[in-house]
């Protein structure tokens, strides 16, 4: 029997509350209490995964070293705990009834009528308990998606209900996050979306352990009081999460709420260590009290939703922190970018960072933007379309290669300086089949990039399809241009940079999904520090 101890997580009132933050916060904490912990994801919609899903639908798709396209709070529980996760750490419905569905195709339910209960909840709790199974954890912490009520959300909250059930009360804990609302022409907290919510799990047999509150004001005690006798749990267990000015306090806020003392008692856990999150408090302290700012654009096609670029952003905070920086994004849209916005808002950045993305909108854009960091020499950061983009904005303006393009925009190009990948080619399903996960890269002696990481070779976790054509590399290396990471299996160039700038780098790969509190990306904090740089020389 596996010797972790269980806390699932769910969520009422309303979406996007901040599970995420609050199950890697918590997880924070134990950590530095000297548990071992790990968290999944169990998201409601019957996708396999995110992987086809538009940004505009649920933000960025997070990528795992073992290639897993998953929901984006794997990357909060990443970048918090700055432990690896993996494929068992996101599971979907669509890859639930797959499962199922696949047994019941190879008549391994030997000609039962396969259901929700018990087929469908039994899948959820293997999928649940997994993680558990060596013994490698002593917390699994499990965030189920959506809302209480949720029709689609019914399975997930039964097989907890089972779980708790069969493991017992010792060894299980739920938590529920939910809103307490503030009525401004009331002038007061309401807690009765709260207390509906707690009684939409009751029907389901469920009681929540400790409540989460989310909140703009403070709670009273006698709020709290109140909260505990009509939603079944005692007053300790009533927490207050106000909103924080930025996600990265949030684990000081719970350290102070006592959240991980109330868990720890409520699972009858005495032996354990003092939470120490000093370095996390000199983290968020660097945040608050910068002694630089820079302004760095982002430039990209998705920029309407946040959360599209969301690792990227807390990259750029990482690296800020590390530098001492507040790092002020702009969020500039490619498919608008015209001449004037060139010269009277893009060329005042102090660095342009061009995002990934797929398809052809915008990307006229982007090539302008590069052109721009390029002739003036303003640090450029280009990520996966972003490089992609460099090589074409070169191979037209330095190379001469007129209407050089990738053949992902224009099939027909005279010059395909970005091509389809040779083991893409007869790819027709488009889910999973991506070059995605960690993929080695040799670094060239003498580059940019070989001062950045100080290593000959590194692993990057990829996300594309498209690539740039070897049949150009020596082109763009004898004009300047160089192809400074290499695969050293495929030969694929994985880094190019521009060493008559001081700072002009593109990767194929996404360095944003490594970027971790206490180990912000080398690229990143680097691009930062140029920034500076170029500021203070301008």
């Amino acid at each position: 029997m596996s010797k972790s101890k269980f806390i699932f997580v769910t969520g009422g009132v309303s979406s996007s509350l901040g599970k995420g933050i609050i199950s890697a916060s918590l997880a924070k904490l134990l950590q530095s209490r000297g548990f071992s912990i790990t968290i999944q994801k169990f998201d409601p919609y019957i996708n396999i995964d995110p992987g086809t899903l538009n940004p505009y639908e649920h933000g960025e798709c997070y990528v795992t070293d073992d290639g897993a396209e998953t929901d984006l709070d794997l990357g909060h529980y990443e970048r918090f705990l700055n432990v690896q996760t993996s494929q068992a750490n996101n599971v979907t419905t669509g890859k639930i009834y797959q499962t199922v569905i696949d047994k019941e195709r190879k008549g391994e339910f030997l000609g039962k009528t396969v259901q929700v209960i018990p087929h469908i909840t039994n899948e959820i709790k293997r999928r649940i308990k997994l993680l558990g199974e060596d013994n490698s954890y002593d917390f699994i912490i499990t965030e189920i998606g959506g809302t209480v009520g949720d029709i689609e959300s019914l399975p997930y909250i039964e097989s907890v209900r089972q779980l708790i059930w069969e493991l017992g009360k010792l060894n299980t804990l739920l938590i529920h996050l939910t809103l307490i609302p503030y009525l401004s022409a009331a002038k007061e907290l309401k807690t009765k979306p709260t207390q509906h919510s707690v009684k939409t799990l009751m029907e389901s047999g469920l009681n929540a352990d400790i409540l989460v509150c989310r909140t703009e004001h403070e709670i009273s005690n006698e709020i709290k009081r109140k909260l505990a006798l009509f939603c079944n749990v005692d007053v300790e267990s009533v927490i207050q999460s106000i909103d924080a000015s930025t996600i990265y306090e949030v684990p000081l806020l719970m350290k102070k709420e006592k959240l991980d003392e109330v868990v720890l008692k409520k699972l009858n856990l005495k032996d354990y260590n003092h939470a120490n999150l000093d370095s996390w408090s000199d983290f968020v302290n660097n945040l608050k009290f910068p002694n630089y700012e820079v302004k760095i654009g982002l430039i990209g096609k998705y920029v309407e939703l946040q959360d599209s670029y969301k690792s990227i952003l807390e990259s750029l905070i990482h690296a800020g922190s590390e530098n001492l920086t507040k790092v002020d994004i702009v969020s500039i849209h490619s498919e608008y970018i015209n001449d004037k916005q060139i010269d009277n808002e893009i060329s005042k950045l102090d660095g342009i960072l061009v995002a990934p993305g797929f398809g052809e909108r915008g990307i006229e854009g982007k090539i302008k933007a590069i052109k721009c960091a390029r002739q003036k020499n303003i640090p450029f950061f280009g990520i996966c379309l972003g490089m992609q983009m460099a090589v074409i904005e070169y191979s037209r303006n330095v190379l001469g290669l007129v209407n050089a393009n990738s053949t992902e925009m224009d099939e027909e190009t005279p010059h395909p300086v970005i091509s389809l990948m040779e083991d893409q080619k007869e790819i027709i399903n488009k889910g999973g089949t991506m070059r995605l996960g960690s993929w080695e890269c040799e670094i060239k002696d003498k580059s940019k990039v070989y001062e950045i990481y100080n290593t000959k070779t590194i692993f990057e976790r990829h996300r594309h399809r498209w690539e740039l054509n070897n049949k150009y590399i020596d082109q763009l290396n004898v004009k300047g241009l160089k192809s400074s990471g290499i695969n050293p299996k495929t030969g694929l160039v994985e880094i190019v940079e521009l060493p008559s700038n001081d700072w002009f780098i593109g990767v194929q790969f996404h360095p944003e999904y490594k970027s971790t509190v206490e180990s912000p990306h080398p690229l990143f904090v680097s691009f930062v520090k140029a920034c500076i740089n170029y500021r203070k020389s301008n």
